[in-house]
């Protein structure tokens, strides 16, 4: 797969996206960076800590959250992705529900959309498919509502990918994601855990984004503050499961555990 300018190996290698939040309402107060300074320096030091993208959020997705307008979310997002591609050439990708967004972050220097509404509309597949960037899209539902959880959700994630498909958008340009935190339950986020390398759909990337999520906190009987550990243990599994993609806060940590979890992995092949 190819991001930007950059070659993705994500058959035999996890990467790491890294979490920068442009809110000032995100459900982990150490991934918001607001400051346009702040912003480039956080940036600069997870390029050079490993990670291999940068995901920038301007409108939070945390339960409960308030909805913004098309206007200022590109106000925030627009001028953040504008310093951050004069200061370095790593991916990145725009986390967001709305076509405009998309289109005006495709047409400042975007590679990747990011959306959390997988089953895409033919607006949002366009500015993508004629921007020739590449697409995660992930599981989610107005309602958590399901006769057999793990029989839905495979069709789910079936649909999500045959609608972008339908809609044009190349077979190597779309990542799915599970969505672990989004209209399921603790119990259900722990299924998908446990089952991803049986739910994957073969030869399609996965993108794997648990950290310092209510998954952790509801497990450990955590604050966000201290769901480090858990979170990498979930990155661990995700190497092991043949994740192609994790999306984290702590990028040191994260790309450690990566890095001894492939020399594990691969040791004697």
């Amino acid at each position: 797969m190819r991001i930007g300018a950059r070659d993705f190996d994500t058959e035999h290698h996890t990467y790491l996206m890294a979490i920068v939040n442009i809110t000032p309402d995100s459900f982990y107060e150490g991934s918001r960076h607001t400051d346009p300074d702040d912003l480039v320096r956080t940036v600069l030091r997870m390029e050079k800590e490993g990670a291999d993208l940068i995901d920038l959020g301007a409108e939070s997705t945390r339960p409960g959250h308030i909805s913004i307008s098309e206007q200022e979310e590109m106000d925030r997002l627009l001028p953040a992705l504008e310093m951050i591609r004069k200061n370095t050439e790593i991916p990145i990708s725009a986390d967001t529900t709305k076509a405009a967004v998309a289109r005006e972050a495709l047409a400042a220097g975007c590679d990747l959309i990011n959306t959390v509404e997988g089953l895409i509309d033919a607006e949002m597949a366009a500015y993508i498919r004629e921007a020739g960037a590449a697409c995660c899209l992930m599981h989610n539902r107005k309602e958590p509502v399901y006769a057999d959880f793990a029989a839905d959700f495979q069709e789910d994630m079936k649909q999500i990918y045959t609608n972008a498909l339908s809609l044009g958008i190349p077979e190597d340009q779309i990542i799915l994601d599970p969505g672990i935190g989004f209209a399921k339950s603790t119990e259900q986020n722990l299924m998908i855990l446990q089952n991803m390398k049986e739910w994957m759909i073969p030869g399609i990337p996965w993108l794997l984004g648990t950290s310092r999520k209510s998954v952790i906190g509801n497990t450990l009987g955590l604050p966000a503050e201290e769901r480090l550990e858990g979170t990498l243990a979930t990155t661990a599994l995700a190497v092991m499961a043949g994740c192609s993609f994790v999306r984290v806060h702590d990028v040191k940590e994260n790309k450690r555990c990566i890095l001894m979890a492939e020399a594990i992995r691969d040791c004697g092949r």
